[in-house]
């Protein structure tokens, strides 16, 4: 019995480990008033961004919508950074899964212009 648990413990880790591979990290520097990277290609996946604040004197954060709905009831809300990103600092938000199709990325609060995000 005692084998078939930890049988059973490894391949229940081993799945976890599999999943958590999946996940695809996207890190994105923000300056005073736009992203470093104006464009980005990705394929179908889940991703987490990862947003820096790097000389913005004041807390930005992170906007993901599809490509022509920005408007807030179309954001994607997990892409939202966990936390305001303060000068200097670096936060992520939650899992996003992305499918094909165009969507956009901005930063209202720094203000920054609207950057295309293709999904292939």
């Amino acid at each position: 019995m005692k084998k078939l648990v930890s049988l059973l413990l490894i391949t229940v880790g081993f799945a976890f480990n599999a999943v958590a591979q999946d996940v695809k990290t996207v890190n994105l520097q923000q300056t005073e008033g736009e992203f470093t990277v104006k464009e980005l290609k990705l394929s179908e996946g889940t991703y987490v961004f990862e947003i820096e604040n790097t000389g913005v004197d004041k807390e930005v954060g992170f906007v993901l919508a599809p490509e022509g709905k920005t408007d807030q009831a179309h954001h994607i809300k997990n892409a939202y950074v966990q936390k305001l990103v303060a000068t200097g600092a670096t936060e992520s938000s939650k899992e996003v899964t992305l499918t094909k199709g165009s969507y956009v990325y901005f930063c209202p609060l720094n203000p920054t212009p609207q950057y295309k995000l293709i999904v292939e």
